[in-house]
């Protein structure tokens, strides 16, 4: 069957520091803005022009390029009425490409792009864009139709490696941003740092808008089996400070930064690293010249903040769309031109929900047949459950479906270290609770029941840790319990997720017994932590089987980034979960469940 993915795209030139393209002619904007000019000057007053430009953004796509969930096999839906992909967006930039004239808008993305779905996997790994005469990736096609100007790039471009990112990047119609993605030997930007666009306006100079993108530092962290020694990742802040001065001098009339980093001021990763994970809003902040900062990576939805800059003292106005396609940013700029020279008099930001809009039946007839290949994938059938395993109380109480991914990452480490000289160690593994809607029904059992389980594209890795170690590491996962005092009513919905922590940053850790006392401080709540009945012996040396995200610093978990690794792979967790599940045609709890924690207040059990 030809497919439409195999069609050919032409490769877009990306080459220098930058990407510089000049726009069209006036439109509709422009327009009302002449008429109030001429309106003006009739009255007798001195005729000012002004110019309206519009950017719109999105963030953290994820692979979504439909309403469809792939781990449920039926369209997307939630309680709050949300709808995803960018066959949404697409409509939705139609819309106001008509309302604002396309010659008078922008199109950004801020990265985490080609990682997420089974869909972007499928063009990853199954059927890669990176194999001879291969696909071209379900993601350039639809941003490429739908017109993205420029796109900076996320943490999770990285995950598949170098060679899949470039490729990607081939056939984007579009720049892949990075002012801050530097080769390691020369330290020069290894993808171009900003896109420049010229608007026309009729009777005056162009308008130059540059658009500077910056990644996120941790990629350095997380993908360090694919970046070391190849790239670096400094910060936002001193580069911004960089760059910003640069295209001011270019002539940038307009300044946009499309930044993956958060806006809190903090890092997963503790202080691994001398550079913030979420800098954006300290970046509006410390560096002078920017008009307005499209945010990503944090998958929250900030429809206008406005950030004060300590050296100028004017607002800069920053904006983070919903993840997954749920939401377009939209940024309305004023300018005026004054003084031989334009600038910007106002700016304001907001969002659009992709709710209120039909698919773009222009993309969804684009991309059916890939679609369609990855729904037939997914539903391939790969054992059969002898019970229902869900992850809707595995927060809080230890359950059998977790233990099915510590039990298959345990049986894959210790096969891998088979005539090793640590063999004879005890393996045990990590896990977490990632979703909490999860489940592996009873009878069949598909690669898209267990891909829902795993949705994550991990890798799996093995580090040494002393029992000292790994009771640290322990009562580091307990602080994602919220302190509540023995008597006191317990509300599961407000019992977890203490300062913030996501549920993906607690881990069950599989092969001890103990009990998480939440009626104690933090520090202090790990209990009758024994292995194989007998209290853990601090000086006990272990086998830790770990992803790759935890591995590397993910989470800030302590002594595992710095471990001795002993052996790692390049096969996701997920696909090695599918394997098991294959080998042993019928997946029975009574052959991996174990009760191996439990919650606790002054040793009385919770539940």
């Amino acid at each position: 069957m030809s497919l439409n993915r195999r069609k050919f795209l032409k490769k877009s030139a990306v080459t220098g520091a930058g990407v510089a393209l000049a726009g069209a002619g006036a439109a509709p904007a422009a327009q009302a803005a002449e008429a109030a000019e001429a309106a003006e000057a009739r009255k007798g007053g001195r005729p000012v022009k002004r110019y309206e430009l519009t950017v719109m953004g999105t963030t953290d796509l994820h692979g979504h390029v439909f309403n469809w969930d792939y781990f449920k096999d039926a369209e997307y839906s939630d309680k709050a009425g949300n709808a995803q992909g960018l066959a949404r967006i697409s409509t939705l930039v139609s819309n106001i490409r008509a309302e604002k004239g396309r010659c008078n808008t922008l199109l950004i993305d801020a990265g985490d792009t080609i990682q997420g779905t089974p869909l972007t996997y499928y063009y990853a790994k199954v059927d890669p864009i990176t194999a001879k005469g291969g696909p071209v990736h379900p993601m350039a096609q639809a941003m490429n139709a739908i017109g993205y100007d420029a796109v900076a790039l996320g943490n999770h471009e990285f995950n598949y490696g170098i060679e899949t990112l470039r490729k990607f990047e081939s056939q984007c119609h579009f720049p892949l941003l990075g002012a801050n993605a530097l080769d390691a030997k020369t330290l020069k930007p290894a993808f171009p740092p900003y896109f420049m666009k010229e608007f026309h306006v009729h009777g005056a100079p162009p308008v130059k808008v540059a658009v500077l993108g910056l990644t996120n530092p941790g990629i350095a962290i997380w993908d360090k089996a694919y970046v070391q020694g190849k790239l670096t990742f400094p910060g936002l802040e001193e580069q911004a400070a960089k760059w910003v001065p640069k295209l001011r001098s270019m002539g940038a009339d307009v300044v946009v930064v499309s930044a993956h980093s958060g806006t809190s001021g903090t890092s997963s990763y503790g202080d691994q690293l001398p550079y913030l994970e979420n800098s954006a809003a300290l970046v509006a902040q410390q560096v002078p010249g920017i008009d307005a900062i499209l945010v990503g990576h944090a998958h929250l939805e900030i429809p206008e903040l406005k950030v004060t800059n300590t050296a100028s003292g004017k607002t800069v106005v920053l904006s983070e769309p919903l993840a997954y396609a749920e939401r377009l940013s939209v940024f309305d700029f004023g300018l005026v031109f004054e003084k031989g020279r334009w600038t910007v008099e106002s700016v304001a930001a907001s969002v659009r929900n992709t709710n209120s809009v039909a698919d773009d039946p222009r993309i969804t007839r684009l991309l059916k047949d890939e679609h369609d290949v990855v729904v037939a994938y997914v539903n391939q059938v790969v054992g059969t459950a002898t019970d229902t395993l869900t992850t809707v109380e595995a927060r809080y109480k230890d359950a059998p479906i977790i233990d099915l991914i510590t039990r298959v990452q345990e049986d894959v480490v210790r096969a891998a270290l088979v005539g090793t000289q640590y063999a004879s160690l005890p393996v045990i593994a990590q896990a977490s609770p990632f979703s909490r809607t999860s489940e592996i029904p009873a009878g069949d059992v598909t690669i898209r029941d267990l891909s829902g389980l795993y949705v994550y594209d991990n890798t799996l890795v093995a580090k040494v840790l002393s029992g000292a170690q790994v009771r640290a590491y322990l009562e580091y996962s307990a602080n994602y319990f919220v302190q509540t005092a023995a008597g006191a009513v317990v509300d599961t919905e407000k019992l977890t997720n203490a300062n913030n922590r996501p549920d993906y940053n607690y881990d069950y850790v599989s092969g001890l017994r103990y009990d998480i006392d939440i009626a104690q401080a933090e520090g202090s709540r790990i209990k009758n932590l024994t292995y194989k009945g007998a209290a853990l012996d601090d000086a006990q040396q272990f086998v830790f089987a770990v992803n790759n995200y935890r591995a590397n610093g993910g989470g800030a978990f302590p002594h595992v980034a710095s471990a001795t690794e002993v052996w790692s792979e390049s096969t996701e967790i997920r696909t090695r979960i599918a394997e098991w599940v294959t080998a042993k045609g019928v997946l029975d709890p009574k052959e991996f469940a174990s009760v191996d924690w439990r919650l606790t207040r002054d040793g009385s059990p919770v539940f």
